[in-house]
């Protein structure tokens, strides 16, 4: 960790400051003159300012240029709790490993968010038939909270890579202990637990299959995504708690929905999408939910080829109590308009304004990602 120390000295309105190799001397009223051509009477009382100091931070290079090759080594070397943010720089390269980011106060930054490429290839379905739960079925897996995500690509490619269905052998399936694989099913690229104040900026989040971004942690849950492109199957934006996402890009590559929500601890909880543009595949649907939800979507643009219908409720057996929360104000789509997307933020809890619907109105007091 480094500081910079500036030594100033103050005397009878003379300001000197030391560097390392020089000593500088002004008054008030004249140019810069040198420290030995100030008059010897003088005298001169050092202040010591220490300027704050940034995250310390790790180089991780896949060519051995930095202070690690892969980013878990690079997690790994750091405590698991600390103050202060820990700043890991990834530098442009194709990281190809699955990733456990179980520690906090971190920044995972790549050098280049087109060309720092974090890649896994993994069907949940597989992962499921030998192990009891998620922890690791996606590219990156998340526990540690206070983590920003910047300037990367993180892909699941198996979908990419498997273009028809397999069949494996799958321990969890009692009956056959087999399992067909297909290359629309859940593929992660994030999954996170009990994460909560997570920044995503300026990062492309991929996968063919459903669930690609999955932020999860339904009871407190903040999550925060600025210019990000997803793209995916089935709800492959899927948060669960409290989100806010502006200025984002979605791509429907298959799957009957794109967005979903569950907010089924807390009423307040919300899914916020502000001028976000959704596009796909011909016919490709706006989202969709089976537990409580609440959806609000402000300044939207949709493409001519999205099919004409709203956010919708999936039949379950679950019951929702708290109705059909789905609001929208100022969206357009290219072409002919639909009449679902009409502007009803009045009909909305305390019928916010539109300009108030902001991360402050989302996190309330909880949480400030803005800073």
């Amino acid at each position: 960790m480094r500081h910079l120390v500036a030594v100033i000295f103050v005397s009878l309105g003379l300001v000197c400051l030391a560097t390392g190799a020089h000593v500088y001397a002004r008054n008030p009223s004249s140019a810069h003159v040198p420290a030995a051509m100030v008059a010897p009477a003088v005298t001169l009382a050092p202040v010591f300012v220490l300027a704050p100091a940034g995250p310390s931070r790790i180089v991780v290079d896949a060519g051995g240029k930095g202070d690690f090759r892969t980013i878990q080594d690079a997690l790994n070397s750091l405590s698991d709790q600390s103050p202060t943010p820990r700043l890991i720089y990834v530098r442009k390269g194709v990281y190809n490993e699955k990733i456990f980011l179980e520690k906090s106060n971190i920044i995972l930054q790549g050098e280049d968010r087109e060309h720092t490429i974090l890649t896994f290839s993994l069907a949940r379905d597989a992962w499921r038939c030998d192990h009891p739960d998620d922890w690791g079925v996606a590219t990156l897996n998340l526990r540690g909270s206070d983590i920003t995500l910047e300037n990367l690509t993180i892909v699941n490619s198996y979908g990419f890579d498997n273009t028809s269905d397999k069949t494996i052998s799958c321990a969890a399936d009692s009956a056959t202990h087999e399992k067909k694989i297909s290359p629309f099913g859940h593929q992660m690229a994030l999954r996170s637990f009990q994460t909560t104040r997570l920044k995503v900026l300026h990062c492309t989040l991929r996968a063919f299959g459903g669930d690609t971004v999955s932020p999860w942690n339904v009871a407190a849950g903040l999550f925060y995504f600025k210019d990000c492109r997803m793209e995916g199957g089935v709800d492959f934006y899927c948060p669960r708690g409290w989100a806010y996402a502006e200025g984002c890009t979605f791509v429907a590559l298959n799957g009957p929905a794109c967005i979903w929500h569950d907010g089924s601890v807390d009423p307040d909880s919300k899914t916020v999408l502000k001028d976000c543009s959704f596009s796909g595949y011909n016919g490709f649907k706006l989202g969709r939910y089976h537990r409580e939800a609440q959806f609000y979507l402000i300044h939207c643009s949709f493409a001519d080829n999205m099919a004409d219908q709203d956010i919708y409720l999936v039949p379950t057996a679950t019951p929702i109590h708290w109705g059909r929360r789905i609001y929208y104000y100022d969206c357009h789509k290219k072409g002919k308009e639909y009449k679902w997307y009409a502007n009803n933020l009045d009909q909305a809890p305390g019928a916010p304004a539109p300009e108030k619907i902001d991360p402050a109105w989302v996190f309330k007091e909880k949480w400030n990602p803005l800073k």
